[in-house]
C-alpha cells in the first residue's frame, strides 16, 4: 500500500473521497462527496460511511479506509456534532440535516 494521505476526520465531517473506478481496461477517479455519518476504528480494518443526496435520494456508501480503491481522502469542512454515530440524519431532510460548522476556538486577548 502506497503512503496516501489520510487526514483526521469525524463524524459530521464534509469530506470529498476520490475512488479508482476501473471499466474496462481504463480506470479513473471518481469523486464522492457526503457526510460522514459513522466511523469504525479497527486498525487494518477501518472503515467510514459517508452519506449524499443524490437527485433527492438519500445515497450511502462505506468505504475502507486502507482500501486500494481509495485514491485520496480531502476534508472540505468540519462539522460540530455531540455523537459517534450520525444514524439520525436519515430520517432528516432539508434544512433541518444540515450540520453546523466547528469553528476555530476563540483565542482570549
Amino acid at each position: 500500500m502506497e503512503g496516501i494521505e489520510r487526514p483526521n476526520f469525524a463524524p459530521g465531517d464534509t469530506v470529498v473521497v476520490s475512488v479508482r473506478v476501473k471499466e474496462g481496461e481504463r480506470e479513473r477517479l471518481q469523486a464522492f462527496e457526503g457526510v460522514v455519518i459513522a466511523k469504525r476504528n479497527r486498525g487494518i480494518n477501518s472503515a467510514f460511511t459517508v452519506r449524499k443526496i443524490s437527485h433527492g435520494e438519500g445515497v450511502e456508501r462505506v468505504f475502507p479506509l486502507y482500501g486500494p480503491n481509495v485514491a485520496a481522502i480531502e476534508v472540505k469542512r468540519r462539522g460540530d456534532v455531540r455523537r459517534a454515530k450520525l444514524y439520525y440524519l436519515r430520517g432528516l431532510t432539508g434544512k433541518s440535516a444540515r450540520i453546523k460548522e466547528k469553528l476555530a476556538p476563540r483565542v482570549a486577548r
